[in-house]
Formats: C-alpha cells, sequence, structure tokens
C-alpha cells in the first residue's frame, strides 16, 4: 500500500508535464491568434495605408515569396538567414567563451577583478550604436564586424551572471573541499561551477538574443549579405510587407535560440527550479 502511495505520484509527474506543455502551447496559440485578428480589423476598419502598417495576408505573401523558392536562391531568405545565423552563433560563442573564463578568472582573484571589473562596466555604459560604426570602419563590411559586434553585445550578461554564480558559493562547501586537500581547480570544477550554472545559463539566455541583434545592426551599417540587408533593401523600395517578413523571420530566430539554450539548460542543470 505504501509502494503504491509513493510510485504514484512519481507516475503522474509526467502526465502533468505534457499537460502543461500542452496548455502553454494553446495559450501562446491562442494569444497568436488575438494579435492577428486585432492587427487585421485594425488595417480594415481604420482603412491604414499600406505604406504604414500591411495586412497579416500581404506579410505573408511576402514571406512566402521569400521561403518558396530554392534554398541557394540569391532572391529567397535562406541564404541572408543562414548569413546572419552563422555570424551571430561564431559571435555568440566568442563572447561568452571569453566572458565565462574572464567571469572565472575575475571570482578567484580580487586583484583580477579590481583591474577588470571597471573597464567592463565602461564598455557596458558606452552605446553599442556609437561603437559599431568605428567596429565596422575597423575590420570592414565582410564578416568580421558582424561577428565582432555580436561578441560585444553578449559578451557581458554572462561576464556579469559568471561572476555572480561563482562568488555566491557557500563558504561552508568551499571549507569542505579544503579538508579534503582538494586545489583550487578541483573545487571549481565540483563545487564553484556547478552552483554558478544556473546563472550562466540566465546569462546565456540574454545574451543569445544581444548576439543576433549585434549582427542585425552591423548589417544595418553595411553588409554584403545577411537580414539586415534585407530589411534595408526592402525599405529601400517602400516595401513594408517585405520588412514585416524579414521581422517575422527574425523574430522565430530568436524564439528557437532562446527555446535551444532554455532545452540545453534542462538537460544539463535539471537539478535547479530554473532548469525545471
Amino acid at each position: 500500500m505504501s509502494t503504491h502511495a509513493v510510485t504514484m505520484p512519481a507516475m503522474q509527474q509526467p502526465a502533468r508535464r505534457i499537460r502543461s506543455r500542452y496548455r502553454d502551447t494553446w495559450i501562446t496559440l491562442a494569444g497568436l491568434v488575438v494579435i492577428l485578428s486585432v492587427w487585421t480589423l485594425s488595417v480594415r476598419l481604420f482603412d491604414v495605408p499600406t505604406y504604414i502598417l500591411p495586412a497579416p495576408e500581404a506579410v505573408w505573401q511576402a514571406l512566402w515569396s521569400g521561403l518558396a523558392v530554392s534554398p541557394t536562391s540569391p532572391i529567397g531568405y535562406y541564404l541572408p538567414l543562414w548569413s546572419t545565423f552563422s555570424n551571430a552563433a561564431l559571435g555568440f560563442m566568442i563572447g561568452t567563451g571569453l566572458a565565462l573564463v574572464l567571469g572565472s578568472l575575475m571570482a578567484e582573484s580580487r586583484t583580477i577583478e579590481k583591474l577588470l571589473m571597471p573597464y567592463a562596466f565602461a564598455l557596458q555604459s558606452l552605446p553599442k550604436v556609437a561603437i559599431a560604426p568605428l567596429i565596422v570602419i575597423w575590420l570592414g563590411f565582410g564578416d568580421g564586424s558582424k561577428i565582432a559586434i555580436a561578441a560585444l553585445l553578449s559578451f557581458f550578461p554572462v561576464l556579469i551572471n559568471s561572476f555572480t554564480g561563482l562568488r555566491a558559493i557557500e563558504p561552508e562547501r568551499v571549507d569542505l573541499m579544503r579538508s579534503l586537500s582538494a586545489t583550487r581547480f578541483e573545487t571549481y570544477r565540483i563545487v564553484k561551477l556547478p552552483n554558478a550554472a544556473p546563472y550562466i545559463f540566465a546569462g546565456l539566455d540574454m545574451a543569445v538574443v544581444y548576439a543576433l541583434l549585434g549582427t542585425i545592426v552591423a548589417e544595418f551599417l553595411g553588409a554584403q549579405s545577411g537580414m539586415g540587408v534585407v530589411i534595408t533593401q526592402a525599405q529601400a523600395v517602400t516595401d513594408v510587407a517585405g520588412v514585416f517578413a524579414a521581422l517575422v523571420i527574425l523574430g522565430a530566430m530568436g524564439i528557437c535560440l532562446h527555446a535551444l539554450v532554455r532545452r540545453l539548460e534542462k538537460r544539463l542543470i535539471h537539478w535547479t527550479d530554473r532548469g525545471r
């Protein structure tokens, strides 16, 4: 009897999670339906010009015209999307990797913290719109400037979150590792890094969106390919529906990247509340 009472809640947990996922999906879809309905009614009732706000069906036609082509077609969205994604991903990996290393060093050494932290905050306080043209001048209009700006924007969230998480460790746990004659690196790897993992993933969640934003900013300033170039070209010919279609793609990309980070978080730090 007691075994049955213990196993039943455990068996019900997967079913509850599935119902919760279905409920969340339906809520999201209901919100989308409401937005599209209000959008359509507003355009028709107030007779909004297409150059200000196109109807959802016009945006869908522009979106479909860029997707219903060969992936290698120069008039489709696939090549620009791949350019934006690849540069954002590379900048994200560079920026977050460097941030994790520096955040760990600052958390382990007060001297390094005092040396680097003021400059990190000074760099973060500078307007990125003002820095981006300089980076484009230094690195040119190719992929280098896009990667650099993506790395710059994704750097600070991971730096601060990793530093905060590593410093949030309980002193008793560190003392226990010392009593076991653990080295400093072993204490970092076994105790401090797992404790800081929820903080780090919170920073990664923000950084992945910032990396995408940085890539788009670089493409606006001057690039040969990318979704930012698609938006600029559509604006030049007053193709507002095309602009909205590109924005829809970028929004979907942001959602997918966010979902990917959360999925990795649930896999790697499943023992935390945030990872559930």
